[in-house]
């Protein structure tokens, strides 16, 4: 079996089919589901199949709000840390973080009264990296990458 990177509890990465070049996630092992703050959520159609639009905030020196689209994947619902179930979005898209890109389905949900924007949670890192809670922000910042949103 490959070797495969420790990381810390909360680390930097990237979501480039989204346009957003740099957040701050927590990694978590107790979780199941990645799931990703987002501010103004809407379904419509295209081409037959649907489609969400959204809103992310990046940034805290100099906040931003990125505009995003993705492929709704399904909707589900989530049995969050305190029990509370809700019906949750989800979509598939890259990450990159620690020299590697990789796919995952997340939800979109409000995580505005979080610590993180992002919660990357077991089915993500099973097999790519494992956590070290002692260590903390161990990867550089990611370098951005231009994708083709289309």
């Amino acid at each position: 079996m490959a070797e495969v990177m420790t990381l810390g509890w909360r680390e930097r990465l990237a979501l480039p089919q989204l346009g957003i070049p740099s957040l701050k996630a927590k990694l978590d092992t107790g979780a199941r589901s990645s799931s990703l703050h987002v501010d103004a959520l809407e379904t419509f159609e295209r081409d037959g199949k649907t489609w969400l639009r959204f809103t992310v905030g990046i940034g805290r020196r100099f906040p931003r709000q990125v505009q995003c689209e993705a492929l709704a994947q399904d909707r589900r619902v989530v049995v969050d840390t305190g029990g509370g179930r809700s019906e949750r979005w989800f979509i598939r898209t890259e990450v990159t973080m620690a020299g590697e890109c990789f796919e995952v389905d997340m939800n979109l949900t409000d995580r505005r009264h979080m610590l993180f924007p992002m919660l990357l949670g077991r089915t993500a890192l099973f097999g790519r990296f494992t956590v070290n809670p002692a260590l903390s922000y161990t990867l550089p910042r990611p370098v951005h990458i231009t994708t083709d949103k289309s």
